[in-house]
């Protein structure tokens, strides 16, 4: 295990990871382009076809936590509730507080078949960005500009034509809007005070309209909202570079099933239910960090083959050329088709760097996009 480990830290495989995923996202991406035509003929085709060429996108990073870092993902719910995971379509609501939150998220859609097809609201300038913005574009992924005169009539557009999908998906949102740090956590504190709304210690104050916008344009499409609670066990800070280390974190995920129907439809109602909500959330951590687990029973079911066998089918794909390449650069003796490689393979260890560096906590967003006035009404966020 020393010299495996030992392998794992190494920058070479963080490369070659990093190289099979751009280079076979890119070719997936083409194939996507390809699909378009499919749509003239018949959309619901065309999404099925897109659903499965975003799995072998979004499966390699799930199977680098699972299979290289061999990280422990231990869903705690209830078991009448575990029975309809996967066989319905949902919202989920996720704290936002780990570098590698997102990547817990999908590891559970993978688990519950509904990886490929599962949703996510992102900032528009994330629709631009090679691979992962590419891929959503043609899943139809809600894409907003967080600026609500804009993003009121935008989203619930982008949300309107998922009412007809043909298969079940997850609606991931992290509804604080960005991750959390001490910093923000105070911002958000004393946004809190100014409206009159109880403090969190846990959480950020949540953003309640675009979840109410989410939850109206999804009525009668989506069954429930799944409520879940992140965690990783001995305090861990787990963070994406430590995870192509081959470091192994354990995450302690608490699910809980509301129905649909159990939410407000007015908007100042559905906003105190949202904050009522971040306040159980909280005390749930609380739970968490006098007990070490979660409420309700594990019921995680295993990690899959598939996100490994697609790993490998890709690696295979996009590393024979590059092999055959860089043999060819060897031998032909040219200094300058060495330099030239050199250089190119330095320009990719920059971009893996900073691939690395966005998902840092660091890098996100401020709260808040302006100040927020005293006595604002309860139900605004």
């Amino acid at each position: 295990m020393g010299l495996l480990s030992t392998l794992k830290s190494q920058f070479i495989c963080h490369l070659i990871i990093c190289y099979v995923f751009l280079a076979s996202g890119i070719l997936i991406n083409l194939l996507q382009v390809c699909t378009l035509p499919v749509w003239l003929v018949s959309k619901q085709l065309f999404r099925r076809i897109n659903i499965r060429l975003g799995y072998c996108i979004v499966s390699q990073v799930v199977a680098v936590l699972e299979w290289w870092s061999c990280t422990k993902c231990t869903l705690y719910t209830d078991p009448a509730s575990h029975l309809l995971y996967g066989k319905e379509k949902a919202i989920v609501i996720l704290n936002h507080k780990f570098e590698i939150d997102f990547l817990c998220g999908w590891t559970f859609c993978e688990r519950f078949g509904v990886l490929g097809s599962s949703k996510v609201l992102a900032k528009q300038e994330l629709a631009y960005v090679p691979v992962i913005g590419w891929m959503w574009y043609f899943l139809e992924i809600v894409f907003c500009k967080r600026k609500w005169e804009e993003d009121r009539t935008l989203v619930a557009q982008s949300l309107q034509k998922l009412r007809d999908y043909p298969e079940n998906y997850w609606f991931l949102l992290f509804c604080e809007g960005t991750r959390f740090t001490p910093e923000k956590h105070q911002a958000s504190m004393q946004v809190a005070e100014s409206k009159g709304l109880p403090k969190l210690k846990h959480h950020l104050l949540p953003r309640t309209k675009g979840f109410w916008v989410t939850v109206q344009n999804l009525r009668g499409t989506v069954s429930a909202v799944y409520d879940s609670t992140l965690n990783f066990r001995n305090n861990e800070k787990p963070t994406m570079l430590g995870v192509l280390n081959g470091k192994k974190y354990h995450a302690d995920l608490y699910v809980r099933r509301i129905p649909l129907e159990l939410i407000p439809e007015d908007e100042k109602e559905c906003a105190a239910w949202l904050h009522k909500l971040y306040q159980e959330k909280d005390s749930f951590q609380e739970h968490y960090e006098k007990t070490g687990c979660f409420p309700g029973c594990d019921m995680s079911p295993p990690r899959q083959s598939w996100t490994l066998i697609n790993w490998i089918f890709w690696s295979c794909v996009v590393l024979y050329p590059l092999v055959l390449m860089l043999t060819h650069v060897i031998s032909s003796g040219s200094v300058l088709t060495i330099i030239v490689a050199v250089v190119v393979c330095s320009a990719a260890s920059v971009a893996v760097r900073g691939m690395i560096g966005q998902t840092e906590i660091g890098k996100g967003s401020k709260y808040g996009n302006r100040e927020v006035p005293p006595n604002n009404s309860k139900g605004s966020s």
